[in-house]
């Protein structure tokens, strides 16, 4: 089952109900004129001085430090689905353990990152996320504002019991045709391999690990918004992260993030904009290789 092993670590501000993420965690993305829920167009904000701006290479991409690792070579060993292990386990395994990893590291650079330094929550020149309210419409919060409210709200889901039990349920395997999921008792738990007693034929990741059917779309859209803090983290900051030398910490943390959500489709195309160009520098040097051959592994085991 899965188990919360630790807290993540840092103080967190409760937001307003009212103030929550809209499309299950997502929140609007001003592209600077691409307009409310369009993809990025990587134009100025209104507020921006126009023509004095000169487009610069951000840090992150110059050599060394985009070159910076922990580990060298492909991520895909520690990202496949372990053989008997319920997807769901694994989703929420992965989840809590970025989450609480990328919590701590905006910990370390929390002080820096204040409503006077950081007025919005930037994405890159000209890119700003933006909060939705209760009538869906988008506010332009500080980014220290928005990140708290994006950590209490993944905080608030991960310790829901009802989307991440912590409680076993009748079998946490892989498949729903073992010996546990044929007991009397688990009887109405048997998916499409074999309905019992007229019992529901319908499926869902996490099923057998007793995660309900909403929690795939729940990790999707607290993977978006873990990845709007990497960007803001990287186009913003990644300076304090030089001075402290943790750049190989990030960058590694950064790659596994990406890795698991391409083998687990977490991810559009349109969410990783702000960062496309790293990652495609991380692909060239053969971080993500393997990535289609992990998909490939886990797909093949859920058969």
């Amino acid at each position: 089952m899965f188990s919360r092993f630790r807290r993540p670590g840092n103080k967190q501000p409760s937001s307003p109900q009212q103030q929550t993420p809209g499309n299950g965690g997502g929140s609007g993305f001003n592209g600077g004129g691409a307009g409310q829920g369009g993809p990025p167009s990587g134009g100025l904000l209104p507020n921006s001085p126009g023509s004095t701006r000169v487009a610069t290479k951000p840090l992150f991409l110059c050599k060394p430090f985009v070159t910076s690792q922990l580990v060298k070579g492909s991520f895909s060993t520690i990202v496949v689905l372990p053989k008997y292990v319920d997807q769901g386990e694994w989703l929420a395994l992965n989840v809590f353990e970025f989450f609480d990893t990328l919590n701590r590291f905006y910990g370390v650079i929390q002080e820096f990152c204040t409503p006077r330094n950081c007025p919005s929550m930037s994405a890159g020149p000209g890119l700003d996320y933006t909060w939705l309210d209760a009538n869906k419409k988008p506010m332009r919060l500080p980014a220290p504002t928005y990140i708290e409210y994006v950590l209490q709200w993944i905080s608030n889901r991960i310790n829901d019991e009802t989307l991440f039990p912590t409680k076993a349920s009748g079998t946490t395997t892989a498949t729903t045709a073992t010996p546990s999921a044929m007991l009397p008792g688990n009887a109405g738990r048997v998916g499409a391999a074999g309905a019992i007693g007229g019992a529901s034929t319908e499926t869902w990741v996490g099923k057998e690990g007793g995660f309900p059917q909403v929690f795939e779309q729940t990790c999707k859209g607290i993977y978006k918004q873990m990845f709007r803090v990497f960007a803001h983290i990287y186009h913003t900051h990644f300076d304090k992260i030089l001075h402290m030398s943790l750049e190989a910490h990030f960058n590694s943390l950064f790659v596994h993030f990406i890795h698991f959500s391409r083998t687990f489709n977490m991810l559009d195309q349109r969410d990783v904009e702000p960062l496309r160009v790293l990652i495609e520098n991380f692909e060239e040097q053969g971080l993500f290789k393997d990535s289609s051959s992990s998909r490939a592994q886990q797909q093949q085991q859920q058969q």
